[in-house]
This record gives structure tokens, sequence and C-alpha cells, in this order.
């Protein structure tokens, strides 16, 4: 089996008629050389609302729904990522999978492994990576140091199925590795938990093998949000705002000041499934964040967890 045809329109379909089930149905119905084929939910009503406004068949059961697309969106709720993905690979389908791309490491590690035996595009929902793009951060000509983030969000009855850990904090733990390319050589971390029944606040120091050194904070029980890195370069250091979309630079990289304004800053999840898309055509070599990738940034926040825990 082999990826969707590169020309042509391409059948999209969409796994999880919630917020994010609805983005990414909204941002295919819209896309140049796609049409929304359908949404699966075990809730049909749920799909159906979606499907009302951006088009499409509503499905409650997974074969019916796979035999209709050509590519997929996973937006499920993250504990069922891993089956999700691993049916619609085994059917013959490109997958683009929110994050994290599985709880359980070796679901991770199977996505993988089917997507390569098949030769199918697996991609994980990595937003961060399209600003650090627009902005020109991985093209800098210098490795960073450090790197310091925090991300709070305001209490939510979305993603308790995880911890804050695997809901917000790895998307920084993928900038890390993303940034340094090193392996990680040591976790400490401690965490609480606030309301929920997993951890909704976590600090954690990772030390990478080639001396940097991430200091993450992630909290979903904020009283207001704040999303901020810092990366500390050998020449000096760029402050973002990711909320604001503005940053502040000391070194003399040159980084696009107008980031925001660009497709990407303003739209990246447009510019995330754009990559996928492109991928899936062979109009580029890989999307923004592979499913290698997704796979090691859940080792890493498993890591992490297993630290607070102990």
């Amino acid at each position: 089996m082999t990826s969707p045809a590169k020309t042509g329109t391409l059948r999209a379909g969409v796994i999880g008629a919630g917020v994010f089930g609805a983005y990414h149905a909204a941002q295919w119905a819209k896309t140049a050389g796609v049409a929304l084929a359908g949404v699966l939910d075990p809730h049909p009503e749920r799909a159906g609302a979606i499907t009302a406004r951006f088009g499409g068949e509503a499905f409650a059961d997974r074969a019916e729904f796979l035999a209709q697309v050509d590519v997929v969106s996973v937006c499920s709720p993250a504990v069922t990522h891993g089956a999700c993905a691993l049916a619609a690979l085994r059917a013959g389908k490109a997958v683009y999978v929110e994050k994290p791309i599985a709880t359980d490491p070796a679901d991770a590690d199977a996505i993988v492994s089917e997507a390569a035996r098949r030769g199918l595009v697996a991609a994980c929902g990595f937003l961060e990576r399209a600003t650090f793009a627009a902005m020109g951060l991985f093209d800098a000509p210098e490795a960073p140091l450090r790197l310091e983030a925090r991300r709070f969000g305001a209490p939510s009855p979305r993603n308790l199925d995880v911890s804050v850990v695997i809901d917000l904090m790895i998307h920084d733990l993928d900038l890390a590795l993303a940034l340094t390319g090193a392996a990680p050589l040591a976790v400490e971390a401690e965490g609480v938990c606030e309301a929920n029944a997993l951890f909704d606040r976590a600090e954690a120091e990772i030390t990478f093998d080639d001396g940097f050194t991430a200091v993450l904070t992630a909290s979903r029980t904020a009283k207001v949000k704040a999303r901020t890195v810092r990366l500390v370069y050998p020449s000096g250091e760029v402050v973002i705002d990711v909320l604001n979309r503005t940053f502040s630079n000391t070194t003399a990289f040159a980084l696009n000041p107008d980031f925001a304004q660009t497709p990407a800053g303003r739209d990246p999840l447009a510019a995330s499934l754009g990559a996928f898309l492109a991928t899936v055509r062979g109009e580029r070599v890989g999307p923004l964040a592979d499913a290698a990738d997704g796979a090691r940034a859940l080792d890493l926040a498993l890591a992490v967890e297993q630290a607070v825990g102990g």
C-alpha cells in the first residue's frame, strides 16, 4: 500500500468531533485540492454538527469512515490516538495526529514502523514548529545553550485523560528536541495534582548530552494564560511571547520581525496541515513533525512523568 495519489482531489477525514476536530474540518474544507469527506465520532450528533457546517458525512463506524477517505486527521481524546492512527495506517491512509502521537510508547513505535512499512506519511501536530520556522529560529547559525518555557492554561474539562506534561508541556519538550538534536541525559521534575487525578502543574529540568538545558513549567489550572519561551545562545538571547506573537532579540540573528504576518505565523495549523499535505503529494520531503518526532517527545514526556512520580 502506498500514499494517496499525488494529483487530483484528496478526500480528508477527521476522527473526533471536539474542538480540534472542528478546527481540522474547517481547515480541510477550505484547502485547495482537498474535499472534506467525513467526520467520525462515537456520538453521531457531534459529528453531524461539524459536517453540517463544513460538509462531508457523519460516521460512527470506523471501517465505513476509512473506506471513504484518503488522509486522516486524528483529533480524538489523547488515549485513543494510538489506536486510531494505527487503524488509519493499516487501512492505507496517510495520517496527521494531534499531539501526543500516542500515550503508550509501544503504540508510538508501532505507528512509526507501520508508516515506514507501508510508505505512508504520518505526522504529529506540534504547531509551535510552524511559529519557530516562520521566525527563522531553526536556521539560526548558533546552537542554543538553554531553553526556558512557561506554558500556562486556564482550567478546562478537555484533555483530562492525560497529565499536564502530555497535555501542554509536550509542545516545549518537542521544541527542545528539535532545537538541539541531542539526546536527553538527565531529567529532574516535580508536579502536583491541583484539581484533577493527574498532574495539573509540573516543572522539569532536562540536560542533554551536548550540554543543552531545558527548564520547563506547565500548568492547566492557572488564573492567567501565559506562553513564553526564552532561548539563550552564546551571543545573546531570544525571548518570545507566544500568545502575543512578539519577541525580543539580543543576538545578531536575522530573525523575521514580521513573522506573525506570514501565513505560518497567522495560522500555524494551516501551515502544519499544508506541510503534511505537500508531503503526501510528494512536493516536500517531510511534515513539520513526523511520527518519529512524536515518539521522541512522548518518550521524554513519560520520562518527566516518571521523574515527577519518583
